[in-house]
């Protein structure tokens, strides 16, 4: 079975094809600049790469410039866009409305814009995708499947806020929870590497990147995870300033005199990392300036880790123990020092980095030393898979997780 997975933002389209018999990539690439000057294809075969540079005013251009390049008879991979027999669309946002990913309906439809307002900046790119491959691809199942999905077991009182319950039932205002998709693979992975079903497993999940968020993963699924209402909330990160005392935001709105919006962007785009170093919102930039002597660089690099240390630290109380510490995504994968510098000080929880082992870039390792009690895990996440795997398992019939 072919499957097409699409992530859509909002001038920007990433694809990955895959054949699931052996769930292997047969063609990847991104459009970028949708709606902008300057706009192209990098369609990936193996080491083959082909461009196309034109004119892409919307989302149903792109789609059908995807389809152009997989059948395309020197640098595509199927000889007709019939061999796809499904599309995995990851979605942001599915609110309360859904526990799992469906098969896309009208019903389903009507849901994901109904929650535009919980996801504005995210959801109305995702459901422009699905609505192209829609009309290019009609009769073609269409799946969607939820960053906010695996969050859905959290108990009440780990997604409930301090705030009156009538907003909770007015304005669905709670904790969801971001990077489900990264989450669920990666725990599924650690239990693999554990060698233990993973209805038995404790395992703490550190999705760090630009964007970062920890999980509390017991018995494969989530119970508790860092970011909230949207992805602001939780651990620092490249731009988003992560848990803040709300007074700090009425100050600074009297102090500037900003709107909504500024403040919005500024909590959003302006924070993190980015603003505490005022070197980069990219922790390679940061790491860089920090070895060169610069003191804000290392005090962003202490922050961030000790922010996330605190968030291991509690979700082990919440777990009554873990099994395993997993790093995930472009920093978690990619910074040895990153990582050994979050665990120092957890040994109470019986971790232990073996710094040879540590010293690795984007393999799946357990970097923990022989007699470590709670393991030290890379993984490489691969959220492309996790929606095929799920398109394919919807595709036959197994699993409908609408509410």
């Amino acid at each position: 079975m072919k499957i097409l997975v699409i992530n859509c933002g909002s001038s920007s389209l990433k694809y990955q094809l895959f054949d699931m018999e052996e769930e292997s990539v047969l063609a990847k690439g991104l459009v970028e600049r949708i709606g902008l000057s300057g706009s192209l294809l990098t369609h990936r075969k193996n080491s083959d790469k082909y461009v196309i540079e034109e004119e892409i005013p919307d989302h149903d251009k792109a789609i059908a410039l995807v389809i152009k390049a997989i059948v395309d008879t020197e640098h595509g991979v199927l000889h007709s866009i019939d061999e796809i027999c499904a599309v995995g669309h990851r979605v942001v946002h599915g609110g309360e409305d859904f526990s799992g990913s469906v098969l896309i309906t009208e019903d389903v439809m009507n849901a994901l814009k109904e929650n535009i307002e919980l996801a504005p900046l995210h959801n109305p790119p995702n459901i422009m995708g699905i609505e192209a491959c829609q009309k290019i691809l009609p009769g073609v199942p269409q799946i969607g499947v939820f960053d906010t999905a695996f969050h859905q077991t959290m108990p009440p009182y780990a997604y409930m806020y301090g705030l009156p319950y009538e907003y909770y039932k007015k304005y669905k205002i709670r904790k969801y929870g971001f990077h489900g998709t990264s989450h669920k693979y990666v725990s599924e992975r650690a239990a693999v590497m554990l060698k233990r079903p993973l209805e038995e497993t404790k395992i703490i999940t550190c999705h760090l990147g630009n964007g970062a968020s920890i999980a509390a993963v017991k018995y494969g699924k989530s119970v508790d995870t860092s970011m909230g209402y949207t992805p602001l909330e939780g651990v620092m990160m490249g731009t988003r300033s992560g848990d803040l005392d709300p007074a700090i935001v009425f100050y600074l709105i009297e102090k500037e005199n900003w709107n909504t919006d500024q403040t919005r962007d500024f909590l959003n785009k302006k924070c993190g990392v980015l603003g505490l170093s005022g070197v980069s919102s990219d922790f390679r930039d940061i790491e860089s300036a920090s070895e060169e002597g610069n003191n804000r660089a290392q005090l962003a690099l202490d922050r961030f880790a000790y922010v996330v240390k605190k968030y291991i630290g509690s979700y082990a109380a919440v777990l009554g123990g873990a099994d395993a510490i997993v790093f995930t995504a472009g920093l978690g994968e990619n910074s040895a020092s990153m990582r050994m510098k979050i665990c120092e000080g957890l040994e109470y929880m019986g971790v232990k980095i073996d710094p040879d082992k540590n010293y690795t870039r984007g393999v799946e390792v357990d970097v923990s030393t022989e007699d470590a009690a709670t393991r030290v895990l890379v993984i490489p996440t691969d959220e492309e898979l996790m929606i095929a795997r799920d398109t394919y398992e919807i595709c036959k019939g197994k699993k409908n997780n609408k509410k």
